[in-house]
């Protein structure tokens, strides 16, 4: 377990509610600059971590188990309900970059054509289930360089899921999905800095919700 990796964790279950890492700090009954990254090393230059209360207080402010806050610390999904571990098996994996181009998707957003390397994944409900790498920091802080995030056509997506969407024009992006209406999405960011994206229905090609994210 390295200090970065919990910092990270930090950060991901604040932006997993829409927050700050001082808005977290805040709803947990903290210190507002608690989880500020001045906090986060000595005057000395040593790595400082959060203590064992404050991340409990996190945990119990979110509603969030100890399981969910290690996969994001590790990267590792967490196991299913009841503790049992299933066989894994071998899912289409592409990188996110390429899911931009044409030939890898059908129109219902399945994985076709050649190209597709392949990867280990947990157990997943649903037909169709493929894996996208991640690329450069514009996911931070929930997926970073080098992640393999696992999506579900075939889920359905609801408010606060997040999702990858494909547009029309052959962007591809991850992000949260706010609101869904008749005729468009709204679509929050991963990161905070970035503003709130509305897409009309006719724009978008496939939305596939995310199930999972190691790295």
């Amino acid at each position: 377990m390295r200090h970065e990796d919990v910092w990270r964790a930090i950060d991901a279950l604040a932006a997993e509610h829409g927050l700050s890492a001082s808005g977290l700090a805040r709803r947990a009954g903290l210190d507002p600059t608690a989880f500020n990254p001045s906090k986060r090393t000595g005057i000395d230059g040593r790595a400082r971590w959060p203590s064992t209360e404050s991340v409990a207080k996190v945990l119990t402010a979110t509603g969030a188990g100890l399981e969910a806050f290690a996969a994001l610390v590790t990267g590792a999904p967490a196991l299913p309900r009841g503790g049992r571990t299933a066989a894994a098996r071998r899912i289409p994996l592409i990188g996110l970059a390429q899911a931009g181009s044409e030939g890898f998707f059908d129109d219902g957003g399945f994985p076709a054509g050649h190209g597709w390397d392949q990867v280990e994944a947990p157990p997943a409900r649903g037909d169709g289930v493929y894996a996208l790498k991640v690329t450069g920091d514009s996911m931070l802080p929930l997926y970073r360089h080098g992640d393999t995030i696992i999506v579900s056509p075939t889920l359905e997506a609801r408010p606060g899921d997040r999702v990858v969407v494909r547009t029309k024009d052959g962007e591809v992006m991850a992000k949260v999905l706010e609101k869904k209406t008749q005729r468009s999405v709204h679509l929050a960011s991963l990161n905070l800095d970035h503003p709130m994206r509305p897409l009309a229905l006719s724009e978008i090609e496939w939305i596939a919700r995310i199930m999972w994210a190691s790295q």
